[in-house]
């Protein structure tokens, strides 16, 4: 039986990039592995994928009864929704530990870096095992996407030794204009609609037992959307209610600024004020140097939920 090896809903392109990684991987350590993706491929990843000359992974949603090693999530909301008839086998994650169980033992590569790809490409070097070009350019894009080039308050120095190392493989001679360019791709929202635009990066989570939606959209100038956001606050309330949510939030981080500018929509917004400290006008607040989902909003958020 194959190994099916992928990442969260909505895959960014950490997730994209990892599932093929690990499933190279698995293969040349002679476990038959095939890499998967449960979304859409985002523009940046499709860059990623055109540039280094591979193919996206297949698109499944169901894993019943097959073996799944997961890549850059461990959290249920974020898997197929029958993952408890799956067999999971393996997690590789730089998140948080996530309330994902299994009933047998498990290998997990779970460490605080920037990017699964880098628990990757320690992976590889553990294992002794020598990186292809072109999946060494998914993995470099992966980690220069996550770290916002090394912007990101997640970026680590084993972050920054990976891409070194991994641009050598890649004969990629000038990584961050590499990396420039395709937050550049990223950056297009002109012809998006209000909903792609919360989709296009969005995750959801259960936070005491509260349903939470987080999308993040992260741009070169983030003051192109200025006359979007009431659009964008009008659909973040009908994601919100229509799925649920306690809380509804989009992220429209300026990388130049270093800050974002946050859209809430939520059944208690002062939740939110408190966690942050703040006092949202118009359901809007601007977070000098947050830069991060992972590191700066989940981990104030989720208490405020107790």
């Amino acid at each position: 039986m194959a190994i099916y090896t992928c990442g969260h809903k909505i895959p960014d392109s950490d997730s994209i990039c990892s599932a093929i990684s690990l499933a190279y991987l698995l293969n040349k350590l002679g476990k038959k592995a095939i890499p998967a993706r449960q979304g859409e491929v985002n523009l940046e990843s499709s860059f990623i994928l055109e540039t280094f000359n591979h193919e996206a992974p297949m698109l499944k949603t169901s894993f019943a009864n097959e073996e799944l090693y997961i890549v850059d999530y461990s959290d249920l909301a974020q898997a197929p929704e029958d993952i408890s008839e799956a067999n999971i086998i393996g997690i590789v994650d730089h998140h948080k530990l996530g309330d994902i169980t299994t009933s047998c033992p498990l290998e997990c590569w779970i460490r605080p870096l920037g990017c699964s790809s880098t628990v990757l490409k320690q992976m590889y070097d553990f294992y002794k095992i020598d990186i292809p070009k072109d999946i060494a350019g998914l993995m470099l894009g992966a980690i220069l996407s996550d770290t916002i080039v090394f912007k990101s308050p997640t970026c680590t120095e084993d972050d920054i030794k990976a891409v070194k190392d991994l641009a050598k493989i890649a004969k990629v001679d000038d990584y961050k204009a590499f990396g420039m360019k395709m937050f550049e791709i990223k950056s297009q929202v002109e012809n998006a609609s209000a909903s792609e635009l919360i989709k296009r990066d969005y995750k959801d989570f259960n936070m005491h037992g509260q349903k939470i939606g987080i999308g993040q959209l992260e741009l070169i100038d983030a003051s192109v959307l200025d006359k979007r956001h009431g659009e964008l606050k009008k659909e973040l309330e009908l994601l919100r209610q229509k799925e649920g949510l306690h809380t509804a939030i989009l992220l429209l981080t300026d990388i130049m600024k270093e800050g974002s500018t946050v859209l809430v929509s939520s059944k208690q917004e002062d939740i939110f004020e408190k966690a942050f400290n703040v006092k949202l006008e118009d359901s809007t607040v601007w977070l000098d140097d947050c830069l991060s989902r992972k590191k700066q909003i989940i981990p104030f958020l989720e208490p405020a939920f107790k």
